[in-house]
């Protein structure tokens, strides 16, 4: 892990929502679908969906360590889902482009993101370290390296994942309109 100092975490989250925005704007002026691409996009980009989902109803956030459901198969798989989706949603826009922005974006914000939570979640969680050792931290195992868990609603809308969900629907009925045109 890199020991990024505390003021950095500040940064971080801002430019995420910064860059999120820019990712959105781009998205919705670049994007040139066809019947083919969503065929081929949304479906990835709803796993990624899933993902998050199943992830979130997992999740109780700074109360217990989170090693159940998929998080018994890889340390961050609300990133993963992240980056599936807008893989997915690339894939349906046909821009290379758009692929690249987010690759850069999810390289240059989110991994810095992921090391600053891991390194809170080993501050709050004595047993963090281990479980780092077992489950990897963005390439899932065939083999779960955790407890089974349980999903569970409330948790799901708590985290508000159902944002996700929105914003997924808000892109994927923007790329249908612009592959109608």
């Amino acid at each position: 892990m890199i020991p990024f100092p505390k003021p950095y975490a500040h940064t971080v989250a801002r430019l995420r929502v910064l860059f999120g925005f820019a990712l959105v704007a781009a998205f919705a002026w670049f994007s040139d679908p066809n019947a083919r691409s969503l065929a081929w996009g949304l479906p990835v980009a709803a796993l990624g969906l899933a993902l998050r989902a199943w992830a979130a109803g997992h999740l109780a956030k700074n109360q217990r360590l989170a090693t159940g459901g998929p998080y018994a198969y890889v340390r961050n798989p609300l990133y993963l889902g992240t980056a599936l989706a807008a893989a997915g949603l690339a894939i349906a826009s046909r821009q290379a482009l758009l692929a690249v922005l987010f690759a850069a974006v999810f390289s240059l914000v989110y991994l810095p993101a992921i090391e600053l939570e891991e390194q809170y979640l080993a501050e709050l969680f004595p047993d963090y370290p281990a479980y780092a050792e077992r489950v990897r931290m963005l390439w899932p195992r065939l083999a779960p390296r955790g407890s089974r868990g349980r999903f569970e609603w409330r948790l799901y809308w708590k985290n508000e994942e159902y944002q996700a969900l929105a914003g997924f629907l808000a892109g994927a009925a923007l790329l249908i309109w612009k592959a109608c045109r």
